[in-house]
């Protein structure tokens, strides 16, 4: 007979990550946590729409000192409030639209990343008709190293970056960061790091997330960051982020794009979730940070030599399916179905590998110990 997950129950939220798993499946692919957040968002989506007029809205005056403290705080990084643009949109239509904005630094050039990355960085630029060209991330020990090497020939107009690295959930090192923006700032280029996993690093190694914009130094002017609640807060379903943008030309030129769009900065639920969170989510965001790292080390201790590198951050790793007896060729297809977990293909992340999988291990212990049991039978 199989095995019904009953813990934290999702039915009829609409939950992208359950209907892609199907029924009977658990769903370990997309990247969202199975876990409650923050009851101070709640409470505030409730007080708000507790005012029957929901017309257009400002930008948060407060808002981008809100996110200037959030990384003093947090990340002990001196963010200046001018960067920070509040955008009422995920990270991938930023990374769009600032394609958009930056063509004349572009002028034509291909954009740079590694592989395996997340697969939104390939699927933008394709959408804007910018060349997409990558290397091969370097092995090193137990971890990755960025192909600087490589990266520098093909001498990019843009670098696209996921820190913390999404699959693998590592931490980049601050100098591979600041030699990226110096990259870009060589070839009058922009680097554009996506940190929206920055906020959730584990805190048994003692390592900080690298803010791109506060390492780049004289490169910040060719630098990006873009941040956002969504992950850390698993408000994802309330599309929103920011972009931290030290260039004042770029930033104006962003803007002005996002008009052409009908776009402006702000929106109604998007910044009520976004205060919330950062005003009253962060005792909970410190509970759950060394749950995350607890979850880790039951997949690994469960799947051992099949992870590809002990991740460092958020609720993601990269698993070879081969080393769980999966066909290289069929991986995700014959976990799904004869196994009844449903991951995300390694394909998506230009894995240069078959058979490679990344796994979202933010569930509940019960729930994730019945995925792992069923992920190991053979």
């Amino acid at each position: 007979m199989r095995e019904k997950p009953t813990e934290f129950d999702r039915a009829g939220t609409g939950s992208s990550k359950w209907a892609r798993a199907g029924g009977g499946a658990i769903a370990l692919g997309l990247a969202d946590m199975d876990l409650p957040g923050p009851a101070a968002i709640g409470a505030a989506l409730a007080a708000r729409a507790a005012h029957p007029a929901y017309g257009y809205t400002v930008a948060d005056p407060g808002g981008r000192e809100l996110v200037a403290r959030w990384y003093r705080r947090r990340h002990g990084v001196a963010v200046d409030p001018e960067w920070v643009l509040l955008l009422p949109f995920g990270p991938s239509t930023a990374l769009r639209l600032l394609l958009a904005a930056a063509a004349p630094r572009l002028r034509g050039r291909a954009a740079a990343g590694v592989v395996p990355e997340w697969g939104g960085f390939a699927r933008v630029c394709a959408a804007a008709g910018v060349p997409f060209r990558t290397a091969a991330l370097v092995r090193e020990g137990d971890g990755l190293r960025l192909p600087m090497e490589a990266l520098a020939a093909f001498r990019p107009g843009a670098v696209l970056l996921s820190s913390p690295h999404n699959p693998t959930g590592r931490l980049w090192d601050g100098a591979g960061i600041r030699a990226l923006a110096e990259l870009a700032a060589a070839e009058d280029g922009l680097l554009v790091s996506d940190e929206v996993h920055g906020d959730l690093v584990h805190p048994d190694h003692g390592l900080r997330q690298p803010v791109a914009v506060a390492l780049a130094g004289a490169a910040a002017g060719h630098t990006v960051t873009l941040g956002s609640v969504g992950k850390t807060f698993n408000t994802s379903g309330v599309p929103s982020c920011w972009a931290l943008v030290p260039d004042a030309a770029l930033r104006g030129r962003l803007l002005e794009v996002m008009a052409g769009y009908g776009l402006w900065e702000g929106g109604l639920l998007e910044q009520t979730v976004q205060r919330a969170a950062l005003t009253g989510g962060e005792e909970w965001l410190d509970a759950l940070l060394p749950r995350l790292a607890a979850a880790r080390d039951r997949v690994l201790a469960a799947l051992g030599p099949a992870v590809s590198a002990r991740p460092q951050a958020s609720y993601l790793l990269w698993l070879d399916g081969t080393a769980l007896g999966l066909p290289p060729g069929r991986a995700r297809a014959a976990a799904l179905t004869e196994r009844d977990v449903e991951l995300a293909d390694g394909a998506d992340f230009g894995g240069p590998v078959p058979g490679f999988l990344r796994l979202n291990y933010a569930l509940p212990p019960a729930l994730l110990d019945m995925a792992l049991h069923r992920l190991t039978r053979t």
